[in-house]
């Protein structure tokens, strides 16, 4: 089976942005805009509340023919039957995610400032890797910082998409589009603004 296209907006939920009674509404938006990738990311703890809103999202990018990757978390996004997983450092290996999820998941790795390991994680079947913070974060201030130069590097280098992610607004991602992103992902501009699905129209329109 080939696996979709991972080009675009990839909008990334936010449990301090999104309450639950406005969450699905902000996620549609999103969608609507032209999101064509959204990662379900809550650091609560509460499983209940996860597994619910996991699967109502699930559902909701099913509608919009939009895929739908869990953060961190291999169980939940086998138990929603999401498309796929992202992983951090301190998460576990993309040959564990690859075991439980299947061969059609679709892997994301967070590689943050360090072409090392992307490189490394391309090598051990990774879909697709992340850079950043490439601007100044609101979700993550300490993150550090990830250099246009290590973007153009990366594009030469490797041979799956690359994700930017970090500060990244309607008013910046086209430098990084220009540079040779595959996709932008963003969390504040879009969950803290008040018109979410004409910004996520804005950036999406750069990848067309």
């Amino acid at each position: 089976m080939n696996k979709p296209l991972l080009r675009g907006l990839y909008a990334i939920t936010d449990e301090r942005l999104m309450t639950e009674k406005n969450f699905l509404f902000k996620a549609e938006q999103a969608l609507l805009g032209g999101a064509s990738l959204i990662q379900y990311r809550d650091k609560s703890g509460d499983k209940e509340k996860r597994l619910h809103q996991a699967t109502a999202l699930k559902q909701l990018c099913e509608q919009h023919a939009v895929l739908l990757i869990i953060n961190d978390d291999i169980e939940l996004a086998h138990a929603v039957q999401a498309h796929g997983v992202h992983l951090g450092k301190e998460d576990a290996s993309i040959r564990q995610a690859r075991q439980q999820l299947g061969p059609d998941a679709i892997i994301g790795v967070s590689c943050y400032d360090q072409l090392d390991l992307a490189l490394a994680a391309e090598k051990a079947g990774a879909d697709y890797v992340a850079f950043g913070a490439f601007f100044v974060s609101p979700t993550k201030p300490e993150a550090r910082t990830a250099s246009l130069e290590l973007l153009t590097t990366a594009t030469q280098q490797l041979h799956i998409p690359i994700c930017t992610i970090g500060g990244i607004t309607a008013a910046n991602a086209s430098t990084l589009v220009e540079s040779g992103a595959d996709m932008t992902a963003v969390i504040s501009d879009l969950f803290f603004g008040d018109d979410i699905r004409t910004t996520a129209s804005h950036i999406a329109r750069l990848f067309s």
